[in-house]
């Protein structure tokens, strides 16, 4: 009883389909697909298409399927594969330890990730935070306006120029600036007119001392004694000239600053300057 086989191969080889008895066994077969191909590999194996793969002691009549059997078609369809050389074995415990520290180490920061729109989630966030920035900006310039409004009625208060204030602070040991041109202005003339005062007499008695006629060596060293005289009373007329100056300047100070105190605006004008004096240094 003849039977069919259909075998199954693997590219460049075409599937082969053919007639052989029912009584030969799956050794005759490889004998069979030398004799056909024989460039064919020698480590092929036929398998059915489900199932281990079979001895070669079997014969085809076994393999024929059941449909076939009642259809009385017989018909054998296998696969030829090639052997594969198996491992050791635990690769799957492997792979479940590598998954084990994948799934530990997992970051949870996703900002690079998309939504179904396309748009990243940390564009989503910045957006989200501009927007609330945006929103609370009311909020810090009224904070910032409080602040400011606070720190200038404590100044006015502690100058005690601000409605309803008490007395204010003493401002000893702090520093004031005194604008007085005109006592500036007469402190440098005074000055000025000094050191002119000092360098006419000088230069005066330089002059005096070269008009002289030069008497003979005997009367010099007789008249020594009077160039030092000479250098005295010069420094006596500096030294005069020089006190008259700082008592004139000394008058004048003080009757500049009797007149700024006694002035009715005195106490205003040092409320003022001590006022921009604490906006500076703030």
């Amino acid at each position: 009883m003849t039977t069919s086989v259909l075998i199954s191969t693997f590219p460049p080889f075409p599937t082969l389909a053919f007639s052989a008895p029912g009584n030969i066994t799956i050794a005759d077969l490889y004998n069979i697909l030398g004799e056909r191909y024989p460039n064919l590999p020698s480590d092929l194996i036929l398998s059915p298409h489900r199932g281990v793969a079979p001895s070669p002691s079997v014969s085809l009549s076994s393999l024929c399927a059941e449909r076939s059997e009642d259809a009385g078609v017989p018909l054998v369809s296998l696969r030829l594969v090639p052997r594969l050389l198996g491992g050791k074995g635990g690769f799957g415990s492997q792979l479940r330890a590598a998954g084990g520290r994948m799934s530990s180490q997992k970051t949870s920061n996703n900002d690079s990730c998309r939504d179904l729109s396309g748009r990243r989630l940390s564009t989503i966030k910045e957006a989200k935070r501009l927007a609330e920035y945006i929103e609370s900006e009311p909020a810090r310039k009224q904070a910032a306006h409080e602040a400011k409004r606070a720190k200038l009625e404590a100044l006015e208060k502690k100058l005690g120029i601000a409605d309803g204030a008490g007395p204010s602070e003493p401002l000893a040991g702090k520093k004031h600036r005194f604008d007085d041109t005109e006592y500036l202005e007469q402190k440098e003339e005074i000055v000025e007119n000094v050191k002119s005062a000092v360098a006419a007499g000088l230069l005066k008695k330089r002059k005096k001392a070269k008009t002289t006629h030069s008497p003979p060596a005997e009367t010099e060293k007789k008249e020594q004694p009077s160039v030092v005289e000479t250098a005295i009373a010069t420094a006596s007329t500096v030294g005069s000239a020089v006190a008259a100056a700082t008592s004139a300047t000394t008058n004048a100070a003080t009757s500049m600053s009797e007149k700024i105190l006694e002035s009715p605006v005195a106490a205003s004008v040092t409320v003022a300057a001590s006022a921009a004096a604490g906006m500076a240094s703030a």
